[in-house]
């Protein structure tokens, strides 16, 4: 019969007993000296300096972090039925570190300012489009919905490495100008909204997002905008601001329903002319090193495209982006200066 030996159970490792009487003496020194110089106050700070001896207690406590609030005013839409409760006064967790800084309103020091271009109007002339997809992979298309060509031509695009958005045709302030078929206008029923825009998402392989084709009307409407940002925001995509009117109200829905979306900053062939497309690139990079960040727009013209080449081969103390970077960071920079003006009281 074997003697059952007991068990042993060993102990953790033992702290040196000097060790803890030099804590504690200096806990005692440091308590003395903050109370000769805070007085009463000192007193306040106790728990806290509890904390500082209870490492257990401490990490237990900060496993559930205090919550801070905000309240945000957002922009708010006209009566009608189609006006959610989101775009009114809510409740929020605090904004993240990036969106209290003052600092986010400033071009990052350090950093090329950036530029991102889109090219419009694309899938009416296979030539013309394919020389556009020649131009560097930062540089995004935005492919009409309707043309024969146009998902072939989008296929190719991504496949080169570009941003590839759809440019939904929506209805003009001028009722003599056609946008084009299955367009968005006013008076549509949210179904027939939706209907149109599932069409024209279809007809554009691996796009991200869509722009405004023509839509200085509809673009104006609240109320006529919100089926279309709640139908982006089910499917995660952009809504970029062609800014076709100064009363654009695209980027404040959009936004207020958790859209990524910015504008436009500069129209880069108004005027059809090298020099005229040479003087609005010149206005874009003097606005991305003002703000950090500029948008253009440009179609596939020949002179455009003439003129964009041989600028993006000489672009120099620059970056080009695409139209997804260039939202992101614009956007970053506009709610910035929103809550650097709130915190200054400006």
């Amino acid at each position: 019969m074997h003697r059952l030996r007991p068990i042993r159970r060993h102990a953790g490792p033992r702290i040196d007993p000097r060790t803890l009487r030099g804590i504690e003496v200096a806990f005692w020194f440091i308590l003395a000296l903050a109370i000769g110089v805070g007085g009463e106050s000192a007193l306040s700070g106790l728990p806290n300096l509890g904390n500082l001896f209870l490492p257990k207690l401490a990490a237990e406590a900060r496993d559930v972090p205090p919550l801070q609030f905000v309240t945000l005013s957002l922009p708010s839409v006209a009566p009608g039925s189609f006006a959610p409760a989101v775009l009114y006064p809510v409740v929020a967790h605090a904004f993240p570190s990036w969106m209290r800084a003052p600092a986010a309103t400033e071009k990052p020091a350090g950093r090329l300012p950036a530029i991102a271009i889109v090219i419009d109007d694309m899938g009416n002339d296979i030539g013309l489009d394919r020389r556009a997809m020649s131009l560097p992979r930062p540089i995004s298309f935005a492919f009409l919905p309707y043309p024969d060509e146009t998902p072939m031509l989008a296929r190719e695009g991504k496949r080169d490495g570009h941003e590839i958005i759809v440019h939904m045709p929506m209805q003009a302030e001028d009722g003599e100008e056609n946008p084009g078929p299955k367009a968005l206008r006013l008076g549509m029923t949210p179904d027939e909204v939706v209907q149109r825009l599932d069409w024209a998402l279809s007809r554009v392989p691996g796009n991200i997002g869509i722009n405004n084709h023509m839509g200085s009307r509809f673009t104006q409407n609240r109320a006529a905008l919100v089926p279309v940002v709640e139908a982006l925001a089910s499917r995660h995509v952009f809504f970029f601001d062609s800014r076709t009117t100064a009363n654009s109200q695209i980027v404040p829905v959009a936004r207020a329903f958790g859209v990524p979306s910015a504008s436009r900053d500069v129209f880069l062939d108004d005027v059809q002319t090298p020099e005229a497309v040479s003087a609005q690139l010149a206005v874009l990079q003097r606005d991305a090193r003002e703000h950090g960040i500029a948008i253009a727009i440009g179609h596939p013209h020949a002179v455009t495209l003439d003129v964009l080449s041989r600028w993006c081969a000489n672009l120099k103390g620059y970056r080009l982006v695409p139209v997804s970077v260039g939202i992101r960071m614009k956007t970053e920079l506009d709610m910035g200066a929103v809550v650097a003006s709130l915190t200054t009281g400006k």
